[in-house]
């Protein structure tokens, strides 16, 4: 079905909208939506995939985590709903975890702001009460994990007949995860005229052959990464902070206070996050000032003029505003998102150690964008040190040696003389050294030393493997530390077997959980031989990735395994198990 285009009336510059957004045919509210959120200009996948999806067209588009999908797919299914036969629910998205089926929820309805569309998000772990009550009131989209839309699916309580258009989102992700018999039985429930959405970070022959099955004649769009030359990185010291995004502006404004940067320039995705991001510092006792798309040629002039002659030490821009711009060279660069590609990181942290000098780039990075930076490490053939958020203890060391230093300073000064006076008369009832502790607790205190600070929660910190194992039987201890997969029962990060494939008589068994929640292999084995009862011996291959992990268990004892783990707290957390599907 194709889509109404805006009103000939309505002219996108006329209302400030985003020129590049306006382009690809979506409507003036969506426009203003975007406008509102800061958004300045679409991403590669977002010009790629959207008009087509605005035509009606099937796509199947290839795209790393990180460069706009959600949008991509987003907005133009949110036009379709507002101009298309309303259904309930029009529209189903299938993404492989809960993290990202609450992400995609959220974006949804921040993009329907002005259309009054209803999304509801399913997942595990859930009471399936109020599911069941949302889904008889009626719904426009629904974002789901597999296991969850199955499951609603058998019940009855989500009927897919009506169903206009389809979204498998990270579609490599969920069939390493095993849903693929999942979704076939989910794309069999829907009609042969819907529209369909396939997107995966790889294209390996398992996802065309899904594609080959029910897409129909898909545009098919890949955001190839373009090349870096080798050495083209700068020598600048690289490190990432990894937090979950609660904690993003607390761990911002640690960073900066333990760095203590002279010039630093702060990059931001949108408008509405640079002017967030720099009323918070402001608020910080920093000195920041914003620039970006939405601010005039005389505002901007301010603004730099202001960077340029030390009156502001940090300046917070986003991508767009910051091109073309003669930025002097800073002392460091701040991602306060990772960009979505490795060639914007590179521009990005070109802005420090130039000439010969050393340069700092720091980056707040998500927990789910750790296999983003690895592909950013490999492209860039440069190391990016990852590291936990310093500690309040550790900023409190930091105030304490600043202020030493800053006394430390002022004794060499040539104008104190005019205090020794003052500091005389105090000695004569008073011991030096108290004196001396008193003033340098007043100095401390006057550059934000006792300011209250805000607890950060670490986040376990990802080795650089791309899979972690813990092979049981066969392989050599070598293997693992050349990051060989070892040599029985398990699968590349592909999902591909290994050599030998499954172990007659034994079944695998899949966990919800994986690294990064802390989870080891030895973590596994001890849930399952104390709580099953069963010993150790008896379990074969152990394989933790990602999110989820998989355990070779005997066939025999896999039933009694899995509601055993879906009783229990592995590291404190509940964890779903269920038998793997090859």
């Amino acid at each position: 079905m194709k889509q109404e285009t805006p009103p000939a009336s309505i002219t996108p510059s006329a209302h400030g909208f985003s020129p590049g957004f306006a382009a690809l045919g979506l409507e003036a509210r969506l426009l203003a939506t975007l406008d509102q959120l800061g958004y300045e200009e679409p991403t590669p996948i977002q010009r790629e995939a959207i008009p087509p999806l605005l035509a009606g067209k099937d796509v199947l588009g290839q795209a790393a985590t990180g460069t706009g999908k959600t949008a991509a797919f987003a907005l133009p299914l949110l036009q379709r709903l507002a101009h298309g036969v309303k259904a309930q629910p029009a529209a189903l998205i299938l993404v492989p975890t809960r993290e990202l089926a609450m992400q995609v929820g959220t974006a949804l309805e921040r993009y329907a702001k002005e259309l009054r569309t209803r999304v509801l998000t399913l997942y595990g772990g859930q009471a399936m009460g109020p599911q069941f009550q949302a889904l008889k009131r009626g719904v426009d989209v629904v974002v789901a994990t597999p296991g969850r839309a199955l499951d609603h699916i058998r019940r009855q309580s989500l009927k897919l007949e009506q169903v206009q258009v389809i979204v498998l989102d990270e579609a490599d992700e969920m069939l390493d995860m095993g849903f693929a018999e999942d979704l076939d039985a989910i794309l069999e429930q829907t009609p042969a005229t819907k529209q369909t959405a396939l997107f995966s970070a790889t294209m390996p022959p398992r996802i065309k052959s899904i594609a080959h099955r029910h897409l129909k004649h898909p545009v098919e769009i890949t955001i190839a990464k373009e090349p870096v030359k080798a050495g083209t990185a700068p020598r600048v010291q690289q490190t990432a902070y990894v937090v979950t995004r609660p904690y993003r502006h607390a761990a911002l404004s640690r960073i900066l206070d333990m760095a203590g940067p002279k010039s630093a320039l702060v990059f931001c995705r949108t408008r509405v996050e640079v002017d967030e991001v720099t009323a918070m510092l402001n608020g910080r006792g920093h000195r920041a000032e914003a620039i970006h798309g939405g601010m005039s040629q005389p505002q901007r002039d301010r603004v730099m003029q202001a960077f340029r002659t030390g009156q502001t030490e940090l300046l917070v821009a986003t991508d767009v505003a910051a091109r073309g711009l003669d930025i002097p060279s800073v002392s460091h660069v701040i991602n306060f998102d990772l960009p979505s590609s490795a060639e914007v990181y590179v521009h990005r942290i070109g802005r420090t150690g130039r000439a010969g000098r050393e340069g700092t780039a720091i980056t707040i990075l998500d927990p789910r964008e750790e296999r983003l930076l690895r592909s950013i490490e490999h492209v860039t053939k440069a190391k990016v040190t990852v590291a936990p958020v310093p500690s309040v203890a550790d900023l409190l060391a930091k105030r304490l040696d600043r202020t030493r230093e800053a006394v430390q300073e002022a004794m060499q000064a040539e104008d104190i003389d005019g205090f020794r006076g003052v500091v005389e008369a105090i000695a004569a009832s008073s011991d030096p050294i108290t004196i001396a502790a008193a003033a340098m607790k007043l100095i401390f205190r006057a550059q934000g030393g006792e300011r209250e600070e805000q607890d950060i929660p670490a986040v376990p910190i990802r080795r650089p493997d791309p899979y972690r194992t813990m092979p049981r039987t066969g392989g050599r201890p070598g293997d693992r530390d050349r990051g060989t997969p070892p040599r029985r029962g398990n699968r590349t990060p592909q999902g591909k077997p290994g050599r030998g494939g499954r172990t007659a008589g034994m079944a695998r068994v899949y966990i919800g959980s994986g690294w990064s929640s802390g989870i080891t292999p030895n973590d596994l084995v001890g849930a399952i031989a104390n709580e099953a009862r069963i010993n150790s011996k008896v379990l074969g291959d152990i394989e933790v990735l990602d999110r989820f992990s998989l355990v070779e268990v005997p066939e025999a004892m896999a039933s009694k395994i899995i509601d055993v783990l879906g009783r229990t707290r592995i590291k404190g957390q509940k964890v779903v198990a269920r038998l793997f599907r090859e």
